[in-house]
Formats: structure tokens, sequence, C-alpha cells
């Protein structure tokens, strides 16, 4: 009886926060060409179209077969689910130095610009190891879209 109170409270307090963890998540384009769509359907109207894989989206609800997303500059619509795929990147919000290893006393090996599209290859706490144009390294995951 006192497991169920415990539960019942936990539930009252924040009956929202069950469901709407499992709905954000961030995923990735897997296609060059995604359409985004007004609603959750084909026969919906096309919103505007991506034209970059990989591009690291937040999906913030789903109905069927669609989700509905949201990218870096806050733009939304519906995405068919098969045109998604786990997420691999990210894209950073300021200008970020890529690092050799996972610290910022390492050999600092490039400077990405605000923006820049990367590969994750592997994350440790607060570090990302990525892989841009011919750099490997580490970036820290202090204002990046997509983690």
């Amino acid at each position: 009886m006192q497991k169920f109170l415990i539960i019942l409270f936990f539930l009252l307090i924040n009956p929202y926060n069950v469901t709407s963890e499992e709905n954000n998540y961030f995923v990735s384009l897997k296609k060059d060409k995604v359409y985004v769509r007004y609603g959750p359907g084909k026969n919906y109207p096309i919103k505007y179209i991506y034209k970059k894989k990989f591009l690291p989206i937040k999906v913030i609800d789903k109905k069927d077969n669609f989700r509905r997303i949201i990218d870096h500059k806050k733009n939304s619509g519906w995405i068919h689910r098969i045109m998604l795929r786990k997420l691999n990147s990210l894209i950073t919000l300021e200008e970020k130095i890529l690092f050799k290893k996972n610290s910022k006393f390492s050999k600092p090996l490039a400077k990405l610009e605000k923006g820049r599209l990367v590969i994750i290859k592997k994350c440790k706490l607060n570090w990302c190891k990525i892989q841009t144009g011919d750099y490997i390294g580490w970036i820290d995951t202090k204002n990046v879209w997509g983690i």
C-alpha cells in the first residue's frame, strides 16, 4: 500500500512528465531530400523541404508513422518515420574548438564555426568525439544542438 501511495504521489506531482520525456528525443535525417508537412499524413501539403542529410532534429510528438519535429532554427512540421535515423550528428550553436582529446588542455586541432554540422563518433560525459571534413577530435557539448 505504501508503494502505491508513493507512485500515486509522484504521478500527481508531475503527470505530464512521463509521456513528454518519451516523445522528446533527437534523430537525424536519413536522406538528402526530406519533405516536412503541415500535418501527420501524406495528404497534408508540404510545408518545406530539408536538403541536408544527417541534419539533427528533435522529435516532439508522434502520430501513426509520422513524427512532429523541430529543428535548431525552431522550424517545425511532420516527417514520415522512414526518413529518420538514430541520432549520429550535431550542430554547433557557437564557435567551437576541436581538441585532440576530451580536455580543454589538450592540443587544439581546428576552429569550428557556428552552425557547423558534424558527425558523432562517440560521447563521454560533456564531450563528443566528432568528425568534420578531414578532422577527427573532441568538442564539449555545451551550446550544441542534437544532444
